[in-house]
């Protein structure tokens, strides 16, 4: 093979392995190089448990465009409360859930921002921060799931995971001058960095166990490691050659490029270290299903299937984007979501949305009843072992309005929850919310977070 065309494709090898990574960090521009002289030019790198000593897992899901409150709230006191019809899905699981009132995300609301209370329901869904409102300045906060994976990550092949059932876009405008980084992702690594979630089921599994039928894939999974290793190994070599030909300026934007390599590295360190795959006994999903149920569905088993495998005790799930315009002609519904959630009190739009809210609401009752039913290493179901945040960015989609959010918290949190009641909280931040969850994982010295007061009592 001639010199040219090995390089080509070792170029082309290191760029398909890297985007495969997970974290896009483009090779910084170098004055004292000409581009002839460049590698890779357009590279990219992409503890707690219960009392029983099971695993704790924490998930985060999001509908888009609000609710219906008055079809959504129950009635009723904290004990003896009654499903309003939205909520009658998850009747039979009372006992393993919550319903909580009066929180609200303060730095969703418009300010002197203006419009963007899509991006904003979104962007603060899990940060409580303030955006910053612009298409290409993105700024953020940390989110609540980010903060637990940084603390408990390390116990898991996979700090934390991230799902949607929605595109992929990072840049540009998408709402009223907001980034369509803020309107599309929920999870945050910083200020400035979203953690872009999956939309693909079979990327999703291929990701955790490896490609191939039942019985190759842990072959397969360690085949690939070999490989990463093995290309990056030739990444960081290239790399320390050119560091002896780059001027001062230059060497230090090498370094910033090296710390996003050697995390990769270091991802792959971990591993390692906890050995083969698991396996599970069923058929590698073949895609992003046509049915729009089957898809969700299918995403909530990959959740699933990470927390019963232990791959991760963290998990977010975009269902879809605040601001989403989807159709639902499997219930007879062909106008967009969003356009419906203006229903400006018009019957006939109400009931549409009403019944739009009621089929996220079976989808994710369909999924509690699937972690209710598999057993945990204490015996308990993984529904006992979790605690899962169900609920939207926006409160009522007719006004836009971010206060008394629609909230389900699911789950027994391996004991410590206080299940089977219809709790009202006044006007608390959601972000008080999240530092209780973030206590139950053991996350140790967060005293605030986001816009919070204090700890959410009474969960």
């Amino acid at each position: 093979m001639n010199r040219r065309r090995r390089n080509s494709i070792e170029s082309v090898s290191r760029r398909n392995f890297l985007k495969g990574l997970g974290a896009a960090v483009a090779l910084p521009a170098f004055s004292s190089l000409s581009p002839s002289k460049l590698f890779a030019a357009e590279t990219a790198l992409q503890a707690a448990t219960t009392s029983t000593g099971a695993p704790l897992r924490t998930a985060f899901v999001m509908f888009p465009n609000g609710a219906i409150p008055a079809r959504w709230w129950p009635t009723g006191g904290e004990r003896d409360f009654v499903f309003n019809e939205t909520l009658q899905p998850l009747n039979h699981l009372r006992d393993q859930l919550q319903v909580v009132s009066g929180l609200d995300h303060a730095n969703a609301n418009p300010g002197d921002d203006g419009g963007g209370d899509h991006a904003r329901g979104n962007g603060v869904y899990l940060t409580g921060v303030r955006l910053n409102k612009s298409a290409t300045d993105v700024r953020a906060g940390i989110s609540i799931d980010q903060e637990m994976a940084s603390e408990i990550g390390y116990l898991t092949r996979f700090p934390s995971l991230e799902l949607s059932c929605d595109a992929k876009r990072q840049s540009s405008n998408c709402d009223s001058g907001y980034s369509c980084a803020y309107q599309y992702n929920i999870s945050w690594k910083d200020e400035s960095t979203p953690m872009t979630p999956e939309n693909n089921p079979r990327l999703v599994f291929e990701r955790m166990f490896g490609a191939g039928s039942h019985g190759e894939r842990a072959e397969s999974a360690r085949r690939r490691m070999m490989d990463r290793r093995s290309i990056l190994d030739f990444v960081l070599d290239d790399a320390h050659r050119m560091q002896r030909r780059l001027a001062k300026g230059d060497q230090e934007k090498l370094d910033q490029y090296l710390t996003g390599v050697r995390d990769v590295e270091r991802r792959i360190q971990k591993a390692e270290q906890f050995g083969p795959n698991a396996d599970p006994e069923i058929e590698t999903p073949v895609g992003i299903p046509e049915s729009h149920a089957e898809y969700i569905d299918l995403m909530y088993d990959m959740m699933l299937l990470a927390f019963k495998t232990d791959s991760t005790r963290v998990a977010t799930f975009v269902l879809g984007h605040d601001g989403d315009n989807r159709s639902f002609s499997q219930i007879g519904i062909n106008e967009g979501h969003h356009d419906l959630s203006h229903h400006q009190n018009n019957i006939d739009r109400v009931n549409k949305i009403a019944a739009i809210d009621r089929w996220y609401v079976e989808r994710f009752s369909a999924f509690l009843d699937r972690l209710s039913s598999e057993v945990d290493v204490d015996g308990n179901s993984l529904l006992h072992n979790s605690q899962i945040v169900y609920g939207s960015g926006n409160a009522d989609g007719n006004i836009h309005s971010h206060e008394d959010l629609p909230i389900i918290l699911a789950g027994v949190g391996g004991g410590t929850l206080d299940t089977g009641r219809f709790v009202k909280h006044g006007a608390k931040p959601m972000s008080n919310l999240f530092l209780s969850l973030a206590d139950k994982v053991g996350v140790n010295g967060l005293d605030r977070f986001g816009d919070s007061t204090g700890r959410l009592g009474n969960i």
